[in-house]
């Protein structure tokens, strides 16, 4: 209708003006319904999922309610996204026991005090990622190492919850150890215990075969419960959760004496969360507004995850993230902005003020099944095989960080996939794959590989590199140029590069170009360049090298080269 139409041009301009609301404006009435449904439906699948999370984190189960109050809140209101859902994570939370392991019990008062020191200070480093305008970092964390990651995390995740299936004591800490343990205390394991797990794994993958809107875990968790209240299957030895709190989250800083000393132990840890936050959540954002055709913005959403993370410290919860998991499920609900996640949030409410009762007669068993679940599905074979048949080297990579996790811990993964992301950027670069350029009657010009040769016309060569020159390349240009000019039959009289691909020159190859430039002519071979864009021939100017090619060395195009190398002589080439 024409009134909607103006109401949301106006919502849109508003939505463009101030950051606040980008998730939200515009809305249309009539999707209305639709939005509180999906949330509704994220609630339903969501809720026994964070509780899950609680297990990995080490904190108290009502802490998962928390992370889909405030935080899913802050983000809705402030976030860029429309679709990203924020709230507890696999990864974080593995990171977040990995940090505090030697500082604290788990579960205890002071663990969790922690936790919310740990979102406090990611909430930092994404604030000053945001007053940096950073955002871009996200895409240093290569799709590779983010897989091996993530691997390893669910592998780490899995093995942890098999003692709590079978009701075995704690395993400690470390998956191998975890393993060992599980092996020497088999013969203690509870049957009644893995059953109930075994249970709520079959309905929560039977229920997702039928449809992925079925809220299996929901009814596997409700069953649980009600079974356990009417068989009273403690008398079976099984563990239940006992009284879990009711009511709001107190608001405060977190019950500890922060100081230098404090920040100090617990940067490396906030800061593998930061990378951690940066890269999932922008992907996920990033991949759902292209869907969609849909504007966004990193440097606004990291505002979004920022806020998220303060109201995550100063509700008694722990580190929240950009969720893929939980983006699908809304998704797959038919929810296409943030009024879902406001929706989930006042679910959550309710839960928090009416329904935490029944939660005393959970099986532990119930969440170590959930938990066991998602750790499986963050184990990424069909990326691993899809790496390993597109890039074999890369899955090299992959597998390396999933070990990492698996064999040294989270927190030092993360550090090592950045490293191994950046490797992998520069060994694209360094095994470059340059080409000589020949006439081709149909194609005008043609490719062929360095190891053909070829000449444009006698005494001619075209050579184009095909990536940025820096200090890692620098070498393979130099060699390359001076190994086609040696063996050149016949011996060259110009030797062209061709800068199309060529969009920065670092001081390095610079150098390299000033020496190229000086064992060419001591050749008789005069070195021109052709195609360079407007910023590399800056670049050029700033170092001298248009002063030592000489202004006449550029050139437009290939054929201008050689247009300008059947004239050399004749008085026909110019000056450009």
């Amino acid at each position: 209708m024409p009134g909607d139409s103006t109401a949301n041009s106006a919502a849109m301009q508003r939505g463009r003006r101030f950051p606040l609301f980008q998730g939200i404006l515009p809305l249309e009435r009539s999707r209305v319904p639709a939005e509180i449904v999906a949330g509704v439906t994220l609630a339903a699948l969501a809720i026994p999922e964070v509780m899950g999370y609680t297990k990995i984190s080490g904190t108290p189960l009502i802490t998962g309610l928390y992370t889909i109050l405030i935080p899913m809140v802050l983000y809705a209101l402030f976030g860029s996204s429309r679709h990203l859902v924020v709230g507890a994570d696999s990864a974080t939370a593995a990171i977040l026991a990995s940090g505090v392991a030697s500082m604290a019990a788990p579960g205890s008062d002071e663990w969790l005090a922690l936790s919310g020191v740990l979102a406090l200070m990611a909430a930092c480093f994404l604030f000053l990622a945001r007053i940096a305008r950073l955002g871009f970092l996200s895409d240093f964390l290569s799709r590779t190492v983010l897989v091996g990651f993530l691997s390893g995390v669910g592998i780490q995740v899995a093995v942890g919850e098999i003692s709590g299936m079978l009701a075995l004591p704690d395993g400690g800490h470390g998956t191998i150890h975890n393993l060992v343990t599980i092996v020497r205390e088999i013969d203690q394991m509870n049957v009644t215990s893995l059953m109930v797990a075994v249970s709520v794994l079959v309905v929560i993958i039977g229920s997702r075969k039928i449809s992925m809107k079925i809220p299996g875990a929901l009814i596997a968790v409700i069953g649980a419960i009600i079974a356990s209240w009417a068989l009273n299957l403690e008398r079976y030895g099984v563990r239940v959760l006992g009284p879990v709190p009711s009511g709001l989250p107190r608001i405060g800083l977190p019950d500890v004496a922060i100081n230098i000393d404090l920040i100090e132990k617990l940067a490396p840890t906030a800061f593998a969360m930061f990378v951690v936050i940066l890269s999932q959540s922008a992907a996920t954002s990033r991949a759902y507004a292209a869907r969609y055709n849909e504007r966004f913005d990193e440097n606004t959403d990291l505002v979004g995850l920022c806020l998220s993370n303060v109201g995550a410290g100063l509700s008694g919860t722990f580190i929240v993230n950009g969720s893929p998991t939980k983006t699908q499920m809304v998704e797959s609900a038919g929810g296409h902005s943030q009024l879902s996640q406001l929706a989930t949030s006042f679910i959550v409410l309710m839960v928090l003020l009416f329904f935490t009762g029944p939660l005393a007669y959970m099986p532990g068993a119930v969440l170590s099944a959930v938990v066991f679940l998602i750790g499986i599905e963050l184990v990424d074979v069909r990326g691993m095989k899809n790496i390993y048949a597109e890039r074999p080297w890369e899955f090299w990579v992959a597998l390396i960080t999933a070990a990492a996790v698996v064999f040294v811990g989270v927190e030092q993964s993360i550090l090592l996939a950045i490293v191994l992301s950046l490797v992998v950027h520069t060994r694209h670069g360094y095994l470059v794959k340059n080409m000589l350029m020949v006439p081709d009657k149909t194609l005008g010009w043609h490719h062929q590989p360095v190891s053909t040769r070829n000449q444009v016309i006698p005494g001619l060569m075209i050579y184009r590199f095909m990536h940025n020159m820096y200090y890692a390349n620098s070498q393979t240009l130099n060699d390359e140029i001076t190994e086609l000019v040696r063996s050149a039959t016949p011996p060259l009289s110009w030797f062209c590069i061709d800068a199309a691909a060529v969009n920065d020159v670092d001081y390095t190859a610079a150098e390299t170009l000033r020496r190229l430039h000086a064992n060419l002519a001591a050749q008789d071979v005069r070195l021109v360049v052709c195609e360079i864009v407007d910023e590399v021939r800056s670049e050029f100017d700033r170092s001298g090298l248009t002063d030592l090619f000489g202004k006449n060395a550029f050139f437009p195009a290939p054929t201008a080269v050689v247009d300008a190398y059947q004239q050399r002589g004749s008085g026909g080439m110019q000056e450009l």
